[in-house]
């Protein structure tokens, strides 16, 4: 199997790989899907993510497919995408190199770019998955905080305590920021965002970075921004930032509301992994609800 007959033929590549006719090299780090290097005869590398044992959740691969090629329709800077179905998703590879300040100016305008070509409302009209989780992509107009309160937060509320990774005092808090932001006003509208932007989702090549594992979804850009913050932070954060303020200049206050926007990914954590992240939800909240009241 070449890249000219991939193209040609994608639904064929899990026949070849269960009679071992790819060379497969496991790659780490993933903490959802099974990732692994495929070198094709023609010597081209792809990057491919299975689920790790049985089928994945209905929807799983395909809904991480649909957000590759809409953002890919906005010029941004993802892996081009070979293959796409229900039990695998291929890639290119891309090759890893050190962030250099260069390479974080361009990401910075690249996702100002991606945020304003726009979209035509919060949440997305395909089922969404974040990490692990379900992702609502129930679609609204706006304005955007009852959006946000509703399929952002409220259902990684609900997990996080019945999974015990909050408590009902932490429970109240994060509803303190809920019922703020029924009287809170953003006219921010929808943009196109990758949905899932923490530092781990960036890949950085010798020429720019990319892209990676998206959520792709219609939502405010400060959450995409905010999330680069998480979990130690990207390389060069300051310089993303500042060049993207440049290109497309952030409203007033931003940074204040940047503990509001985390507070969707911070809650999926919770969700999805457990009360590690609790002290991150309780913080983040309380910054929420003094920036927002």
């Amino acid at each position: 199997m070449d890249q000219a007959y991939l193209r040609a033929h994608p639904e064929h590549l899990p026949t070849f790989l269960t009679h071992q006719r790819i060379r497969e090299t496991p790659v780490g780090g993933g903490s959802v899907a099974k990732a692994s290097r495929l070198t094709l005869d023609d010597g081209t590398s792809l990057f491919a993510k299975t689920w790790p044992a049985g089928d994945p959740p209905a929807g799983f691969f395909e809904a991480e497919a649909a957000g590759l090629r809409w953002l890919a329709e906005a010029g941004a800077p993802v892996p081009e995408l070979f293959v796409a179905l229900p039990q695998l998703l291929a890639t290119a590879w891309v090759d890893h190199a050190d962030p250099t300040p260069g390479s974080a100016d361009r990401l910075g305008r690249d996702l100002a770019a991606l945020h304003r070509s726009g979209a035509p409302s919060f949440g997305a009209p395909w089922r969404g998955f974040i990490g692990p989780l379900p992702l609502d992509n129930t679609e609204s107009a706006g304005p955007w905080p009852p959006w946000f309160a509703t399929y952002r937060l409220l259902p990684y509320l609900k997990l996080s305590v019945d999974r015990a990774a909050l408590t009902s005092a932490d429970a109240a808090l994060v509803d303190d920021v809920l019922t703020a932001l029924t009287q809170y006003r953003d006219p921010e509208p929808p943009s196109r965002t990758h949905g899932d932007l923490w530092p781990g989702n960036i890949l950085w090549s010798p020429t720019r970075a990319y892209l990676i594992d998206p959520a792709a979804q219609g939502a405010h850009r400060e959450t995409d921004l905010a999330e680069l913050a998480l979990f130690g932070g990207a390389p060069h954060l300051e310089r993303i930032l500042a060049a993207y303020h440049e290109a497309h200049p952030l409203a007033d206050g931003w940074r204040s509301r940047i503990p509001l926007h985390q507070l969707h990914l911070l809650l999926v954590h919770t969700a999805a992994f457990g009360a590690a992240y609790r002290n991150a939800v309780v913080t983040a909240a309380e910054a929420a609800l003094r920036a927002i009241t």
